[in-house]
């Protein structure tokens, strides 16, 4: 049978035991209180800054000039193959197959200059890297830089990433990014 004594300690044990626990749950929820966030608008900021609307627009006339080199390859394969399907009734077999085989060509070649140009590594790619890489290094060192010295554990860009629903104008630090940049907003 349990005494009044054991009942007592047993009483004791328990609040202890939650007494412990709402104290590591308080530290756990202050903790996360603590964190800082903040969140940036890449595409406003990229807007913001000469040097990327130019790279933009360079790398827009580079690919119209190369997708127009690509375009010229393959009406020149349609226009082969037209002529083909025009004469084809007058053609001896050695013909048709010499035929056939440069309309063949011409499309392997619009498709190989289409990949080189716009593959997934053609030079349109290597051409963005060489003009966006140097700025967007240095968007991420001012994003970096302002996230030390505000003591931010977290920075989102709540222009690609579609979780954020609503995000106070208060932690956008975008327009700081813009200064620190030597871009006044």
């Amino acid at each position: 049978m349990e005494t009044s004594k054991d009942k007592k300690t047993t009483q004791k044990r328990w609040l202890m035991l939650i007494a412990v626990l709402v104290l590591h749950a308080s530290y756990f929820i202050g903790s996360t209180y603590a964190q800082k966030f903040a969140l940036v608008d890449m595409d406003y900021i990229f807007k913001n800054i000469p040097a990327y609307e130019r790279a933009n627009e360079q790398l827009s006339q580079i690919s119209k000039k190369w997708q127009a080199e690509v375009e010229a390859i393959q009406i020149e394969a349609q226009t082969l193959y037209k002529n083909y399907q025009n004469e084809v009734v007058f053609l001896s077999q050695e013909q048709k197959k010499d035929r056939q085989e440069a309309i063949v060509n011409k499309e392997k070649e619009a498709a190989e200059l289409k990949k080189k140009y716009f593959g997934p590594d053609g030079e349109l790619f290597k051409k963005r890297t060489a003009l966006m890489s140097p700025i967007q290094e240095e968007i991420y060192n001012a994003v970096k830089d302002i996230a030390d010295l505000r003591g931010y554990q977290l920075i989102l860009d709540r222009a690609s990433d579609q979780g954020i629903i609503f995000g106070s104008p208060k932690i956008d630090i975008s327009n700081e990014v813009l200064s620190k940049l030597g871009y006044s907003r």
